[in-house]
């Protein structure tokens, strides 16, 4: 198959979605059409940890952030030119569309080109990250208006898809998915102990646990952008409650224009780092902490699941698709909250070794990266 990904913001989480289906379809030609921020990252970059073997480039030069009645009319012009132009040199079977400002040209583009297996995925509904209500209701009426163009809308997560059902707008989800590595999923299993309990009728027995090394300090840790949408200020807030307590430390692998915010005296800014890198002080870390506004569907909080962490996540569209209360984490809605369920993680560092393992568990049952693939390929064939 030939698949057209339209991204405008060719970055971060969207663009690890989009190498994520590039590497795991890849029996097909993916032809990426893409703006840049470079004050986030400069798309060179992101191409590199793209694979060469079934993947093209094409930069959409006219793509920018900001609603602009001009900029977006010459963007829109300019992809229209672009898929116009592939539909007549090669045969397109879909396009799929990432983020909300390449949804909305990219419908209606499609539609003028006369393109009909299209595929958009929100992550992370506009209509509800506004800093207004005014914002907001715009971003509602775009969305309507975008459906009409035509198009399949899918969302990443659960509480995504309600929110597009409330709208109006007919949807389906695909859960995102990330991939297992090489961890080891038979040990201290506890769906595998709940489903030999339920085969022989007995009391399931937990198994014996080597005692965990105790670090030099408690380390809370998250990983992504600085910028608002994370919400660094309330991260901030929660750090400092620990300022004075010499066992707490507080970690944000990433970078970003908001990293000022970042004041408490224990928090320590990693910048950006390899993929391994990353994952290594994610393992090291006893707590992964999202303050997020809103999300699709986090890939740093699924990667964390992976790894065996606890998660303790602000209550948003999508981190509230990611918690089973107590089981492999919680929920949170004020920095008080917060503070109070890592005292009490701190308190009780022995139930953390089960959490992180029903939090990888739970990952193979819903955030496998097989089905969601496989399920965008039965979308892209239809």
């Amino acid at each position: 198959m030939k698949i057209v990904h339209v991204v405008e913001p060719f970055a971060s989480g969207i663009a690890t979605f989009v190498r994520s289906l590039v590497e795991n379809l890849n029996d097909d030609l993916h032809i990426i059409v893409h703006g840049e921020r470079e004050y986030v990252m400069k798309s060179a970059e992101v191409k590199m940890n793209f694979p060469k073997e079934n993947v093209r480039f094409i930069r959409w030069k006219s793509a920018q952030r900001e609603i602009s009645i001009r900029k977006d009319t010459v963007a829109f012009m300019e992809l229209y030119t672009i898929l116009k132009r592939l539909k007549k040199h090669i045969h397109i079977d879909a396009v799929h569309l990432h983020s909300s400002k390449s949804g909305f040209l990219g419908r209606l583009a499609c539609k003028m080109a006369r393109i009909d297996t299209v595929v958009y995925t929100p992550n992370g509904a506009p209509f509800l990250v506004g800093s207004t209500k005014l914002i907001n209701y715009i971003y509602k009426q775009l969305e309507r208006l975008g459906s009409v163009f035509g198009g399949r809308v899918v969302c990443c997560s659960p509480s995504e898809w309600e929110a597009y059902q409330a709208l109006g707008i007919d949807a389906v989800n695909i859960n995102n998915g990330v991939a297992l590595g090489d961890q080891d999923l038979s040990r201290n299993d506890p769906f595998r102990i709940e489903n030999q309990r339920i085969r022989s009728n007995e009391v399931p027995v937990l198994p014996r646990m080597a005692p965990a090394v105790k670090p030099a300090k408690f380390r809370v840790a998250t990983s992504g952008r600085i910028v608002d949408q994370k919400n660094p200020a309330l991260f901030n807030a929660i750090a400092t409650y620990f300022e004075e307590f010499g066992d707490f430390e507080f970690l944000w692998v990433g970078d970003g224009e908001d990293r000022k915010q970042l004041t408490a005296k224990n928090i320590r800014i990693t910048g950006w780092l390899s993929s391994k890198d990353s994952k290594d002080l994610i393992a090291g870390s006893q707590v992964y902490l999202s303050t997020s506004n809103f999300e699709g569907m986090p890939f740093a909080v699924l990667e964390a699941l992976v790894l065996r962490k606890p998660v303790l996540l602000s209550d948003c569209i999508g981190n509230r698709d990611i918690v089973h209360k107590g089981l492999n984490g919680d929920l949170f809605n004020s920095d008080e909250e917060a503070i109070l369920k890592i005292l009490q993680y701190y308190n009780n560092q022995d139930m953390l070794q089960v959490m992180g393992e029903y939090s990888q568990q739970l990952c193979v049952q819903e955030f496998d990266i097989h089905s969601t693939f496989t399920s965008y390929r039965d979308l892209y064939k239809s």
